[in-house]
């Protein structure tokens, strides 16, 4: 077994990480993550005390994969750029994106991806007593999208196991075409595009 070094903590989360990609988040354990490392998983204890703070500093490390605030951009751009970068994040690791759901994002990653939801919101001239409100409005859109998208609920077989029980649901066979569309790209961007339209003139 080999010694962590003091910057071995992004190290540490990239294995964490792999294993719950690879096996789901009930496999993610200190040590399991230590012997992907290489290490005991006492050593892992001087970077994480727990399983908890495992999971905390996963979420951190998830968050710094979204785009980088661009001072060049349009509000926007910038709320349009982490709101797909969000979605991307969903696609590439489905089995531990529900942990920004599930847990606080008041990591130091969080708290500058909300600064600069923030920041793109008082730029579109949102008064300031409404902003975190519509930052609520507009994460809880893109993540719920972006969880729907790869658990599953957006799916045929989703829209087929409804309409095979809609006996009583005549709206559903009335919108039986219209219940899938044939581009989940151009449903995101539409419905970005409603929630800017919201967001303005607050």
């Amino acid at each position: 077994m080999r010694k962590l070094k003091t910057s071995r903590q992004p190290e540490i989360l990239d294995a964490a990480l792999a294993i719950a990609d690879e096996r789901g988040l009930e496999a993610l354990s200190m040590r399991a993550v230590a012997e992907r490392v290489g290490v005991t998983p006492m050593a892992l204890y001087g970077y994480f005390r727990n399983k908890d703070e495992l999971l905390d500093g996963l979420v951190g490390r998830l968050l710094d994969r979204l785009a980088p605030d661009d001072p060049g951009q349009t509000w926007q751009e910038r709320l349009g750029a982490i709101a797909w970068a969000t979605r991307r994040l969903a696609r590439e690791h489905p089995s531990v994106f529900p942990l920004l759901l599930l847990r606080t994002s008041a990591t130091p990653d969080g708290v500058q991806v909300v600064d600069r939801l923030y920041q793109a919101l008082l730029d579109a001239g949102v008064p300031e007593a409404d902003v975190p409100r519509i930052e609520r409005l507009v994460s809880t859109f893109v993540m719920g999208f972006a969880l729907s998208e790869v658990s599953g609920r957006f799916s045929d077989a989703s829209r087929d196991i409804r309409l095979s029980r809609g006996a009583d649901a005549p709206a559903h066979r009335r919108l039986a075409g219209h219940l899938t569309p044939d581009d989940w790209d151009a449903e995101f961007a539409a419905d970005l595009a409603d929630l800017m339209r919201i967001i303005r003139p607050v």
